[in-house]
């Protein structure tokens, strides 16, 4: 970056400023110090683009594959045998211990032209089958929900490493420069916190944003972008002249990413305060939308508005979208280590919204380039734990993904025959990463950003595309 460029007087600054000029100042600052580029500009894909974006709908704490899409006859046919596991739990891990199945505590039965199972506790999702392909072969790091959630967010279970959204953002930009490239809806303060959607290395433009925060969906809105107590003229002066202190110091200092990072994020701020409040209300959308998100409805009423949120941001530019359906106790959720009727209330709360969030971006046509991703930390095990619960299960669970070019109606790989261990076209979660990226138009392996000596990726040194999920 050059700073040999042209000066400007203190007085002369101030001047500018103060008479509505400070935007002009700064334009030309700008092109006197190098800052015309906004990284958050779309980018062309490295590799053909199925989709252009994403929408990931986080169910934390792990629920069952074997209670909702993974059937397992041999389950219900052996229910309380006792037969020998190999422990997942790190004190256990490598050592035989006998443990008594457990049948789930819903029926299965077949759904669409696809005829894929699906248990009695989605029946709004089983309307959508025909869309949706299933990953039954999923296993992942990590056993607790800490490690396994940063895995399943940033690709590493301790390190801090740049969430998947932060590398989507690097990658291809927003579609929509007034607004965030990522944003978290109602993301959690644990069990990772802001790492799952931090930038970590990358530059800080690519943090993702959060709306609202963990068991409070009524506030998923963006805070702070409005001063009701000034007035939108008085508003731009105060930020151009701001934004030209900023432009002259970084004149004065030379190159600093840091420093040219804050300036791009005020300049993004002043820019959401444009769109963002019209953003997060959905007050004008239709009785009809609002009624297929359950959106009213005592059970579905907070996480329909997550839901509908999502398609309001993806339709207007937001290049990755987090749903979060969490809390902050101790055992999130889907966590049912003593009590899996608890998983019947979840499903209640999530069904008929993730169900509708599908057909709404199939209806307005976005389903095609927007690739949706449903699924938690890891699944659970087929043997009971506290008479009535389920442990965590690393080794074997389930998926599903719809739109941005996904084969539609599919079943892809398989847990052994009581729902334990990924044993047929096993996916890692770093296979599932590049997959992603790959229907992005992002080549998992060439996504790399230099820190610390060495180049670093999403999947690290290990991933591959699951090509055969692709239309």
């Amino acid at each position: 970056m050059q700073t040999n460029g042209p000066s400007l007087s203190r007085r002369a600054l101030l001047k500018s400023a103060a008479c509505g000029f400070g935007s002009l100042a700064m334009a030309g600052m700008q092109g006197a110090y190098g800052l015309t580029g906004n990284p958050l500009a779309a980018k062309d894909p490295l590799i053909p683009q199925r989709a252009k974006r994403v929408i990931f709908i986080f169910m934390a704490g792990g629920p069952s594959h074997v209670d909702t899409f993974d059937y397992k006859p041999e389950l219900f046919a052996k229910d309380r045998k006792e037969i020998d596991f190999t422990g997942v739990r790190t004190g256990t891990f490598g050592k035989q211990s006998k443990r008594k199945l457990m049948k789930p505590m819903w029926d299965f039965k077949r759904h669409g032209e696809c005829g894929q199972y699906v248990s009695s506790l989605f029946p709004h999702i089983a309307g959508q089958v025909d869309d949706l392909a299933f990953i039954h072969s999923m296993h992942t790091e990590g056993v607790a929900h800490g490690p396994s959630t940063l895995f399943l967010h940033t690709g590493a279970t301790n390190l801090v490493r740049p969430s998947m959204g932060s590398w989507v953002s690097y990658g291809l930009g927003t579609e929509n420069e007034n607004l965030p490239a990522y944003v978290s809806i109602c993301p959690m303060a644990s069990k990772g916190g802001p790492r799952n959607y931090g930038n970590a290395f990358l530059p800080s433009i690519h943090q993702g944003t959060a709306v609202g925060r963990a068991g409070s969906p009524d506030e998923a809105r963006i805070k702070n972008v409005d001063n009701a107590m000034l007035s939108a003229v008085q508003r731009k002066g105060r930020f151009d002249y701001l934004q030209s202190l900023n432009a002259l110091q970084l004149g004065s200092i030379g190159s600093d990413d840091g420093m040219e990072a804050t300036i791009k994020n005020y300049e993004l701020a002043w820019r959401m305060q444009m769109e963002a409040p019209e953003l997060t209300d959905i007050t004008s959308e239709t009785e009809a939308t609002k009624q297929i998100y359950g959106i009213g409805e005592k059970a579905t009423d907070s996480f329909g508005k997550q839901c509908l949120l999502a398609r309001r941001m993806v339709e207007r530019g937001v290049r990755y979208v987090s749903v979060n359906y969490s809390d902050e106790s101790n055992n999130p959720r889907w966590d049912q280590h003593s009590n899996m009727p608890k998983h019947a209330e979840h499903a209640r709360n999530t069904d008929k919204p993730v169900a509708g969030l599908l057909r709404d971006l199939k209806a307005r046509g976005l389903l095609e380039d927007t690739l949706v991703w449903w699924g938690g930390e890891f699944g659970r095990t087929p043997f009971s734990q506290n008479k009535n619960g389920r442990d965590h299960n690393p080794r074997g669970f389930t998926v599903f993904l719809a739109g941005g070019g996904i084969k539609p109606g599919i079943s892809y790989g398989a847990t052994d025959e009581i729902g334990g261990v990924a044993v047929d076209k096993r996916v890692h979660m770093h296979d599932l990463h590049a997959t992603i990226l790959h229907a992005l138009g992002l080549d998992h392996e060439k996504l790399t950003y230099r820190y610390s000596g060495r180049d670093f990726r999403l999947t690290d040194v290990a991933g591959r595309v699951v090509h055969d999920l692709f239309a």
